[in-house]
């Protein structure tokens, strides 16, 4: 067999393959041409960190402003420090000053129901929370009857009554009785040595026998204790019956 034989086509053979070999060239013609005129893909969004990709809106995260380092913040307070050192001056101006209070000197002695807050705050140991105590104290019992009667006043312990007391004298002259034929059981309660049930048998025993005359009808009632007849016998008066 001859290679001739091997390639030899018929004419309408050879017809048949020119048209396929006609459309296989259109083919690849139109593909060239077609890729040579499409448009560059768009690129994909992407979603980052930094970015949400939403279908109706774009919204961007903002991103904080980066911390001050130390020397930027040192040197923002050192800026501001003028106008807060203004600020404290003013404020420290407008507090108002007291005076210092000279004390007296060892050896003075201050009769207690006379003095004032003034006097008393330049007793050693004594300042204004003291002063008005024991003024306030005082008041309420009508007058001291003696100088132990300070270790009665709210905050003075045993040891500042000790200090204290060589400061002090008592005029018992200047002492305020209570007038037990006048008074009601309220008014006699607010004794510091009276309380109400014993303000009651008081205000009763005077009104059923017409007014007291003296301590000899109030020695033998139950509600006072010996004690508490002996601190209360300066403070109850029986005139005005």
């Amino acid at each position: 067999m001859k290679w001739q034989d091997v390639f030899y086509f018929a004419k309408g053979e050879r017809q048949a393959l020119g048209l396929l070999l006609g459309l296989i060239a259109l083919t690849w013609a139109a593909v060239i041409y077609t890729d040579g005129r499409r448009k560059p893909d768009a690129p994909v969004a992407v979603a980052t960190r930094d970015t949400i990709v939403g279908p109706a809106r774009d919204t961007t995260r903002t991103t904080p402003p980066p911390t001050p380092l130390p020397r930027a913040r040192a040197e923002a307070k050192k800026a501001d420090s003028p106008r807060r050192s203004a600020t404290y001056d003013k404020k420290r101006a407008s507090r108002p000053r007291y005076p210092r209070v000279e004390k007296y000197p060892a050896g003075t002695v201050v009769e207690l129901n006379s003095a004032d807050t003034t006097i008393l705050k330049r007793v050693p140991g004594i300042g204004s929370a003291f002063a008005r105590r024991i003024v306030n104290f005082r008041a309420a019992l009508g007058g001291f009857h003696s100088v132990e009667q300070l270790s009665e006043v709210y905050g003075i312990d045993a040891e500042r009554y000790q200090a204290l007391r060589p400061w002090f004298a008592v005029d018992t002259a200047a002492i305020r009785p209570l007038a037990v034929n006048r008074l009601t059981a309220r008014q006699l309660a607010r004794h510091p040595y009276v309380s109400y049930p014993q303000a009651r048998v008081i205000e009763r025993l005077a009104r059923r026998r017409g007014g007291l005359r003296g301590w000899e009808e109030l020695s033998l009632l139950e509600e006072f204790t010996p004690a508490e007849r002996r601190r209360l016998r300066p403070y109850l008066s029986f005139e005005g019956d």
